[in-house]
């Protein structure tokens, strides 16, 4: 008797499933109907560009830095003087910290960007005082005079987590650390979404940016809440396309230095 019993859940079970996959199917079906062209559309059609290779610009990219001269860069300071980092075949360009930050010549709005850093192998200090400088995504006259990505040594060094490498200082820590040694070449790839002012100054949409360490995300389409001061709490003073900038940090430790930096327009 319980044989027969347990033959029959077994022929219901299998009943159940097949009529379960008949309801499934069909319902596909007539999701199905239709004319699958009422959704495709085939212009504008993607422009094509050849993807670099080893980090190398891609074919649409502007080259801001190549290694040859510092052509798209001037001092922040003073736009009218060119930039007075120190060039090396070895070293890429080199923070001169007398000569105070660089910034280019040309303005941007929204863009992708990768820009790679080394920090010497013989540095010194502890906290913000190792290998301190920033990439400035936007550098705007007033406030903190722009938006930093922070450079900083943070293997095996610690500090306050909003100012460690990988940071948008002073507003969001990033989401990991993947610093490498003192030595070593170290890569940000970053996509910036610069914020859009009113024509009464008012802010409209605010900044917001995505940015990898070493091939790692650390910053996941975070939403700035203005400029990024060392003291005081951010704020957004109204502007427009802005030039990059790289910090020539005061602190004591040896300097840093910067090669392959290239930008696509967004």
């Amino acid at each position: 008797m319980a044989i027969k019993q347990n033959k029959q859940m077994k022929k219901h079970v299998v009943t159940s499933l097949f009529l379960a996959t008949l309801v499934v199917s069909y319902s596909a079906s007539a999701q199905q109907k239709g004319d699958p062209a009422a959704t495709e559309y085939y212009t504008p059609v993607p422009k094509v560009v050849t993807p670099g290779k080893n980090q190398a610009p891609p074919s649409d990219a502007i080259v801001l830095f190549d290694g040859s001269n510092l052509d798209h860069w001037v001092s922040a300071a003073h736009p009218e003087q060119p930039a007075q980092w120190t060039l090396s075949d070895e070293q890429g360009m080199t923070v001169n910290k007398k000569a105070g930050d660089i910034q280019t010549k040309d303005k941007f709005t929204d863009f992708q960007l990768h820009i790679e850093y080394r920090i010497p192998s013989n540095i010194t200090g502890s906290g913000q005082a190792r290998g301190n400088s920033g990439i400035f995504l936007a550098s705007v006259p007033g406030g903190a005079g722009g938006y930093e990505l922070q450079v900083l040594d943070n293997y095996n060094n610690s500090t306050y987590v909003n100012g460690q490498a990988g940071s948008i200082y002073k507003q969001n820590p990033p989401l990991v650390n993947p610093c490498l040694p003192p030595g070593q070449w170290q890569s940000y790839d970053v996509v910036w979404t610069a914020p859009r002012f009113a024509a009464d100054g008012s802010l409209v949409s605010p900044a917001r940016v995505t940015a990898f360490l070493n091939g790692v995300l650390v910053q996941n389409n975070f939403i700035l809440k203005g400029d990024t001061p060392y003291i005081g709490q951010p704020a957004y003073h109204a502007h427009g396309p802005a030039p990059i900038k790289l910090q020539a940090h005061g602190d004591k430790s040896e300097p840093i230095s910067y090669r392959n930096i290239w930008l696509r327009n967004l």
